[in-house]
């Protein structure tokens, strides 16, 4: 495996904003030459980043067959689009030096949990808008992801918010700009095709975020896969005893998530 640390520097990045290669080695023992990657997004409510949604989604999916990267993005005090144009630079990094390591550059998806999959989700909607390649100097479809991962997201402000999460990632902007974040409300053509997961116990970030969000991609006619488990709190994972900090993070039903967006992966 090729694993390296990357440093990144969008404007705004912080010390610890690295992303981290996981990439299984080219070898003619191998027949699969070119491999979907696919771009981890912990969450944290903009705060930090979990370890729990970290190595363990990036490790299951290199052995599923797929190279993976991790994004540790800066977080509050870093504000937006500090974080976003991290992700961005990660997408740009697979698609331009990827294609040394085995990586396909049509075939790059990005996956995220909780906050992350608010980053994740406004990646797919605000990819394609001019600000970001301006910013990353290249051609926006250098920037395109080819499909989403959303696992229990952050995605509305309004009443069904995680709003320590848009607070933490608009500072002082939050009252003026909270809107223009609820992802609902911004999704269009360029977004990707998108799986989306959520329990309906989930007490933290209510299901509503991803119901919120399937409406407005169904609305769009974006090619959408959606799971709702009836069962399990808050930051889930991988639902077992690998990624669990506490005896309810363990839930057999809803740990069937990792498979169904392995078999969404493979169908592109």
């Amino acid at each position: 495996m090729l694993h390296e640390k990357i440093k990144l520097n969008a404007a705004g990045s912080l010390d610890y904003a690295y992303m981290y290669t996981y990439f299984q080695n080219l070898s003619p023992e191998l027949p699969i030459k070119k491999r979907p990657t696919v771009i981890v997004c912990p969450g944290g409510g903009y705060v930090m980043t979990s370890d729990r949604e970290a190595e363990p989604i990036a490790l299951g999916m290199l052995a599923a067959g797929f190279n993976a990267m991790i994004v540790r993005y800066s977080v509050a005090p870093a504000r937006f689009p500090t974080a976003l144009l991290e992700l961005a630079s990660a997408v740009k990094y697979v698609r331009e030096e990827g294609v040394n390591y085995g990586c396909d550059p049509e075939k790059i998806f990005i996956i995220g949990f909780s906050a992350g999959s608010h980053l994740t989700g406004s990646y797919g909607n605000f990819w394609s808008r001019p600000f970001v390649a301006e910013a990353l100097g290249c051609d926006k479809e250098m920037l395109r992801p080819t499909g989403q991962i959303l696992s229990y997201p952050v995605i509305t402000s309004g009443p069904f918010a995680h709003e320590g999460s848009f607070r933490n990632l608009l500072g002082d902007r939050y009252d003026a700009e909270k809107e223009d974040f609820s992802l609902e409300n911004s999704v269009n053509e360029d977004t990707p095709p998108t799986f989306l997961w959520h329990t309906q116990t989930d007490g933290a970030v209510p299901v509503e975020n991803s119901l919120f969000m399937v409406s407005a991609l169904q609305k769009q006619k974006i090619k959408t896969e959606f799971h709702l488990f009836p069962e399990g709190v808050h930051g889930l994972s991988l639902c077992n005893e690998l990624t669990a900090s506490a005896p309810e993070h363990i839930v057999p039903q809803a740990a069937k998530w990792f498979d169904l967006a392995v078999g969404f992966i493979k169908g592109f």
